[in-house]
C-alpha cells in the first residue's frame, strides 16, 4: 500500500487525479463516504476519468457519457464495453493508501 494523500484532500462527491509510481489514478470520495480508486483512463476513449462526474458509486466519462462502477470497474452504460482497473483503497490515520495491484484483475 502506498500513501497518496490525506482524507481531507478529497471532498465527498469529488474525484482527483493522483499519480502513484507512474500510474495515473482517479481517486473518488463517493457519496457512500468510501474512497475508490480506478485507472484514470476511459476504456472507450483515451480521456481522463478524473475529469468526470461522480454519482453514487459510479464515475462518468465526460467525453461520451460512459459510467463505470467504482467497486468493480465495469461499465454501466455505452459506449464503453470494457472494464477499467480498480485498486484497493485503505484509510489509515486520516491518510489514503492505494494498492497498485488491480483488485478486479484488469490490467492496462
Amino acid at each position: 500500500m502506498i500513501r497518496v494523500c490525506s482524507v481531507a484532500d478529497v471532498a465527498k462527491g469529488e474525484v482527483v487525479q493522483v499519480t502513484v509510481d507512474g500510474t495515473e489514478i482517479a481517486l473518488v470520495h463517493a457519496d457512500d463516504d468510501k474512497f475508490y480508486a480506478v485507472y484514470d483512463e476511459c476504456s472507450h476513449a483515451a480521456v481522463a476519468l478524473s475529469e468526470g462526474e461522480v454519482e453514487g458509486c459510479t464515475l462518468e466519462c465526460w467525453l461520451h457519457g460512459s459510467r463505470f462502477d467504482l467497486r468493480t470497474g465495469e461499465p454501466t452504460g455505452l459506449p464503453a464495453t470494457e472494464p477499467v482497473p480498480v485498486y484497493a483503497v485503505e484509510i489509515r490515520d486520516g491518510d489514503v493508501y492505494i494498492d497498485l495491484n488491480p483488485s478486479n484483475g484488469v490490467t492496462t
